[in-house]
């Protein structure tokens, strides 16, 4: 029996990986241990746990060693959390699933860190750059991945790969991508800044492809950034939407020195709950332009740009984004 673990396995991301695991073949057996339920508890092939990576992990269903053990357990929302809420969840699940790995002589452990790591990209990035994370997310990410890599050199028949994705989105997740097209389907899209920074997303489908491709290599250690290819402006990405959704809707810049104010005195306004929140407005006219250099110097056969994705996304969910 091939089998795996996928911590935070509960989330939008587990789920779908957890199902292409047994679609494929590639595992008979997936445990999902998350402090949620998983959607797919009572699925043939598939075991839960209830499990807090920030303490100590003791799963009692766990029989054998596993193959391959995935830490997505994360606090990444941003706005939502307090910062040392990051680094309680982030750090300690780190140094947890890794103690867990070795008291159960797991091989392989598979990260998903984030490209938050680099801070602000304005030019063309790629794995060589050295991190500088600017946001308590991404500062909670970077020792993360050092933690891991902490485990890797403590055997030499381990096998570590971290993966750095843009944001991710498609079918089932309502983030930043999702509120763009509503935006656009409405009949208008504002944008903090200019409309010609790059913004560099990762398709669910594309991402777990990358996955499968890195598990096959041989290489002990891998970081890789996932990102779709090539990396578009948010105009560019606006436009594509628009064509898609038959849409005239036009794309305004607006200045974040405007709506930053707006955004603060709408925060007080609705005591929290506002759309327009000030970390979203500073995130969405932030760069992002990543460069998946070591996913392309593989040959990864990126199959989705992001037209092609939203041409998948469309066709999976019966003509509509859900």
């Amino acid at each position: 029996m091939f089998s795996c673990i996928i911590f935070g396995g509960a989330g939008f991301v587990g789920t779908h990986l957890a199902k292409s695991f047994l679609e494929s073949g590639t595992f008979t057996h997936v445990h999902i241990a998350d402090i949620r339920k998983s959607s797919l508890d009572g699925m043939q092939g598939i075991t839960t746990s209830l499990t807090d990576v920030r303490d100590r992990i003791h799963i009692e269903t766990i029989q054998q060693t596993p193959d391959w053990i995935f830490n997505f357990a994360a606090i990444h929302r941003e706005p939502g959390h307090k910062p040392h809420e990051y680094f309680d969840t982030n750090i300690n699940g780190a140094k947890n699933i890794s103690s867990y790995a070795e008291s159960l002589k797991c091989k392989n452990i598979f990260f998903t860190s984030s490209i938050a790591v680099y801070g602000p990209t304005h030019d063309p990035t790629d794995e060589a750059k050295l991190p500088s994370p600017i946001t308590p997310y991404g500062g909670s990410k970077y020792p993360a991945e050092l933690i891991h890599q902490i485990w890797l050199e403590k055997g030499n028949n381990r096998r570590l790969v971290i993966t750095r994705p843009g944001v991710i989105y498609g079918p089932g997740d309502p983030g930043n991508i999702l509120r763009m097209i509503h935006a656009i389907r409405k009949g208008y899209f504002f944008f903090p800044g200019s409309k010609k920074i790059h913004k560099s997303y990762a398709y669910i489908y594309g991402f777990i492809d990358s996955i499968h491709f890195m598990m096959e290599r041989s290489e002990r250690l891998l970081i890789y950034n996932y990102v779709e290819t090539p990396t578009e402006t948010i105009e560019e990405i606006a436009e594509i939407i628009k064509k898609h959704m038959h849409s005239r809707a036009p794309i305004i810049s607006l200045s974040p020195t405007l709506l930053m104010p707006i955004a603060n005195l709408l925060q007080k306004l609705k005591k929290g709950n506002n759309p327009i929140h000030p970390v979203r407005v500073k995130k969405a006219g932030t760069p992002t332009h990543i460069i998946p250099k070591t996913l392309m110097d593989l040959n990864f056969n990126f199959e989705y740009s992001f037209e092609k994705s939203l041409i998948h996304w469309m066709r999976i969910s019966n003509g509509d984004f859900k």
